[in-house]
């Protein structure tokens, strides 16, 4: 068996394709880059961008199963660029399938697909898409993950997954931009309550996928459906953040300001640097605000009914892991 996974460069999806090497399952790579780590698990590496459909097609050749892992991700930059990757480069991989006859895609979605600026407290599946997002990410993820879904038959099995902030060792996005901002004193409490939010440990969030992989095919109970994924250990959000900027040396976070405020400044910092066409990230954006400042944490029952996914690696195992792994990295540094 042979399988591909886009994005096998990256987080999450070079964790999926050391299980899947682990298995002796063959894997090619779609990615932007190449990547030594991928080449030692003699991983066959294809360069190319999601929007090259011929691209993506050549990838996927000889391929049995495809877990459609990369994305743009973000809370700056164009539409455009947002749609050409997540959504264009979507519909490329699902093309590619029907066309090589590939039986099984496992999709990584977000739950930000069904945010809509408010709690979310408990939520399951039944949450319904928003009618207006904030961000082209969401936005974008939430239209490429309808198309997935649209796409199950007989044919082509498709599942989508809803991991909720992936962090651990490796982390190339969330933990990164919590250390830098919280050395640099750029972080700040938004609002006064500290409402609580999921998270997954990158290893719970490779095994959701894998398991997903071994239960799925046409007509299977999980085919055509989503499923939110995470620690089942949900935390008050800037003890979260705290505990992470503790595993890096950081001092905590202690200075607040209002939710309403950061929401208009995400607003304002929007609008300059929209008609700046500014390509970098502004400090605050309402997505982010709002984000921050209200509670999202998630029923993952179904994943655990349907999927048999269970996290082996608890909050408290994770943030040693990463703490280790931090100050490992520093001392190379050094």
């Amino acid at each position: 068996m042979r399988a591909l996974v886009t994005g096998g460069g990256g987080f999450l999806g070079g964790a999926i394709v050391r299980l899947l090497r682990q298995r002796g399952i063959a894997v090619t790579s779609f990615s932007r880059g190449r990547y030594p780590a991928l080449h030692a698990l003699d991983v066959r590496q294809v360069q190319g961008d999601l929007a090259d459909a011929e691209a993506v097609s050549n990838a996927a050749s000889g391929c049995e199963v495809v877990f459609h892992v990369a994305a743009k991700a973000g809370i700056g930059g164009r539409y455009l660029d947002y749609h050409r990757a997540n959504v264009v480069g979507t519909d490329n991989v699902l093309a590619a399938c029907r066309r090589h006859g590939i039986g099984r895609l496992v999709y990584t979605s977000s739950p930000s697909v069904v945010f809509d600026g408010k709690d979310m407290e408990g939520t399951n599946e039944s949450a319904p898409y928003p009618s207006h997002y904030d961000a082209h990410y969401p936005r974008t993820k939430a239209e490429a993950e309808r198309n997935v879904l649209a796409a199950n038959g007989p044919e082509l099995a498709t599942v989508a997954l809803r991991p909720h902030l992936i962090w651990g060792p490796g982390d190339n996005h969330l933990v990164p931009r919590i250390l830098e901002r919280g050395r640099a004193g750029r972080l700040r409490r938004i609002g006064r309550q500290n409402k609580l939010i999921d998270s997954i440990y990158i290893d719970n969030a490779a095994d959701a996928h894998i398991n997903a992989f071994d239960r799925l095919h046409p007509g299977s109970p999980i085919a055509g459906r989503a499923y939110f994924l995470s620690n089942g250990e949900p935390l008050p959000t800037w003890d979260l953040v705290n505990r992470i900027l503790a595993c890096g040396g950081v001092a905590p976070v202690t200075r607040t300001i209002p939710a309403g405020l950061a929401v208009a400044a995400g607003a304002t910092f929007e609008t300059i640097y929209g008609l700046l066409r500014l390509e970098t990230e502004p400090p605050i954006t309402r997505f982010l605000a709002r984000e921050l400042s209200s509670a999202h944490w998630f029923n993952i029952t179904a994943a655990r009914r349907d999927l048999g996914y269970e996290p082996r690696v608890s909050i408290d195992q994770g943030m040693q892991r990463l703490a280790a792994w931090l100050k490992s990295a520093n001392s190379l540094r050094s």
